[in-house]
C-alpha cells in the first residue's frame, strides 16, 4: 500500500465522518441547544467542541512541521495524555464552550461551512507534516484517523444527549474501534478490553484509551 493510497482511505473515513456530524447537528431542535451535553458542557459547547475536529484540520495544515515528532494516531495520543493533563481539565472545557459561542445563531450551517472547508483543504493538501497541539509534527494522514475518532465519539455522545440516532456509517465505526484497540494495547490495557469485547469481564468504570 503506498502512502497516498492510504492517505486517501483516510481522507474519505474523515469525510464519512464529517458528513455523519453534520448531518446530525441539522436535525437538532434550534431550542436543544441550551440543554444538557455531556459533563460541564451544554449541547452547544459539546457541540462546538466536536466541531474542532473540523476546524483543527484546516488550521494546522497552514502550520507546516520540519519533523515527525508522532509516527502515527496511537502516539498522538498518547502525547496528548500528558499533554491534556499539563493543560488543565478547565482549559478544555472553556475551548468547548468558545466553539459552541462561535457556532452563532445557525449552528447547523456553521458546522456545514466548517465541514466543507476542511474537506476542500484536504483535497489541496497531499500528504504533509502539520504542527499539531503542543507542537508536534505528525503526517496529515497519521492526524485524520484521530479527527475521526474523535467525530464518532462525539457524534455518539450528541446522539445520546438528544435521544437520536447518530447513524455513523460503518468504516467510520470501523476506524473509530479500531484505533481505540490499539491505543488500548499501547497503555497496557488490551487485555481488560479484550475480556469485556468477549463478555468475559467488564471494563473498570474509569477505563479510557484517551
Amino acid at each position: 500500500m503506498t502512502g497516498n493510497y492510504q492517505r486517501d482511505e483516510f481522507a474519505a473515513v474523515f469525510a464519512s465522518a464529517a458528513h455523519a456530524f453534520a448531518r446530525l447537528v441539522q436535525v437538532l431542535p434550534a431550542d436543544s441547544f441550551d440543554g444538557p451535553g455531556l459533563g460541564e458542557w451544554d449541547l452547544r459547547a459539546l457541540v462546538g467542541h466536536t466541531s474542532r475536529s473540523l476546524i483543527t484540520v484546516s488550521t494546522y495544515l497552514q502550520a507546516p512541521a520540519s519533523t515527525a515528532d508522532l509516527a502515527g494516531p496511537v502516539e498522538y495520543y498518547a502525547a496528548m495524555r500528558g499533554f491534556m493533563t499539563d493543560a488543565g481539565a478547565e482549559a478544555i472545557v472553556e475551548r468547548g464552550r468558545q466553539a459552541g459561542r462561535d457556532l452563532g445563531s445557525d449552528p447547523a450551517a456553521a458546522v456545514d461551512a466548517l465541514a466543507s472547508r476542511a474537506l476542500d483543504d484536504i483535497d489541496e493538501a497531499g500528504d504533509p507534516l502539520i504542527t499539531v497541539i503542543g507542537g508536534f509534527g505528525i503526517r496529515l494522514s497519521h492526524y485524520l484517523p484521530t479527527r475521526v475518532f474523535e467525530l464518532a465519539v462525539h457524534s455518539l455522545d450528541i446522539a445520546r444527549a438528544t435521544g437520536r440516532s447518530a447513524d455513523l456509517p460503518a468504516e467510520v465505526m470501523e476506524a473509530a474501534n479500531l484505533l481505540a484497540a490499539r491505543s488500548a494495547v499501547e497503555m497496557g490495557k488490551g487485555e481488560a478490553l479484550l475480556m469485556a469485547v468477549t463478555g468475559r469481564a467488564e471494563l473498570p468504570r474509569d477505563f479510557s484509551v484517551t
